[in-house]
């Protein structure tokens, strides 16, 4: 199927949600599938994170008498954290896992510090690689669930995006171009590649003009951890911060507009990894709002949480300041 037959056919369903492929660029599912570089469950590198009781023996503890509200945003919650609501665009390479993971990383550290600072997506792209990364390849594929376990044993890099390269505001801004995945071609969105873009190299320095070294402007969490329960992943949200997660996408997705998405029609194209920083209900469907990193079109979605098994894994983290010594 192109996107224009099934986006007539979503609309024709009136299932909630609505579709569009008048302005996609992508001519093919096999452009789309190069973006979703996420390893899910049926993965043989596939890591699962502890459960989050068997990281934190208090862990319970901290929800007790809390009632979760029944709409959240948390981009209205901390509105000091302007890296809450900020898109980053993880351009033609299938990094998704590295930004899922960095801007929970990023996000949830500002609301415990209130230090609203962006974290590298290109230090977790070409440096959490490897065994010790859940054989995380950088544009050819990644874990969401291993970046977040690696900085918190390795540490990440502060790092904006392409636009703040030569700035000396951060270590490693992210070094690839973006370009017009959802979009027409323009000055600021050209015309994507037609292969990805390779991985770029692991460099454990940081760009010319910044005040610290690279070893000084590490950041570490302190554990990585996993929830699957959807009363916890609300409660959780709402206590902590966004949370980063992983889930199928099927070739109807690209085409999302407005609504509450569910699946409808197409077929699976692969893992991707986006970041939750809310839920609510929208006529009388339960949601998650998900914020993804694929230019303007597709910056924020709702996804039905009644079609929770589209999603394979919730992935949190605790993050305590500690400076690499």
């Amino acid at each position: 199927q192109d996107f224009e037959t099934i986006a007539q056919y979503v609309n024709s369903q009136n299932v909630g949600w609505t579709a569009d492929a008048s302005s996609l660029l992508y001519k093919t599912t096999d452009e789309v599938a190069n973006l979703c570089g996420t390893f899910l469950s049926d993965h043989p590198d596939y890591v699962k994170l502890p459960d989050a009781e068997d990281v934190f023996d208090d862990y319970s503890a901290q929800f007790e008498g809390f009632e979760a509200p029944t709409e959240f945003d948390s981009r209205t919650q901390w509105p000091k954290c302007t890296v809450i609501a900020k898109i980053r665009d993880q351009s033609a390479c299938g990094s998704c896992w590295a930004f899922g993971s960095t801007e929970t990383f990023e996000d949830r550290r500002c609301v415990s510090t209130g230090d609203d600072v962006e974290f590298s997506t290109e230090d977790t792209a070409s440096c959490c690689s490897g065994f010790l990364c859940g054989m995380s390849m950088g544009c050819n594929g990644g874990q969401p669930s291993s970046a977040l376990d690696w900085m918190s044993r390795a540490g990440v890099v502060t790092g904006g995006d392409y636009p703040d390269i030569g700035t000396g505001d951060s270590c490693r801004p992210y070094s690839l171009k973006p370009c017009a995945h959802h979009v027409p071609p323009s000055s600021k969105y050209p015309a994507c590649p037609t292969d990805e873009y390779p991985t770029p190299r692991c460099q454990k320095t940081c760009e010319s003009g910044y005040s610290k070294s690279y070893s000084d402007d590490k950041q570490k969490s302190t554990r990585a951890y996993s929830i699957n329960s959807v009363d916890k992943i609300m409660a959780d949200l709402a206590q902590n911060g966004p949370v980063s997660a992983a889930f199928t996408v099927y070739s109807d997705f690209p085409t999302y507009k407005s609504g509450v998405y569910k699946h409808t029609t197409g077929q699976a194209l692969g893992g991707h990894a986006v970041e939750i920083i809310g839920y609510g209900t929208e006529s009388g469907e339960d949601y998650w709002l998900v914020k993804n990193s694929w230019v303007v079109r597709l910056c924020v979605c709702v996804f039905s949480i009644i079609c929770v098994e589209l999603f394979h894994d919730f992935l949190f983290f605790a993050f305590v300041e500690r400076r690499m010594g």
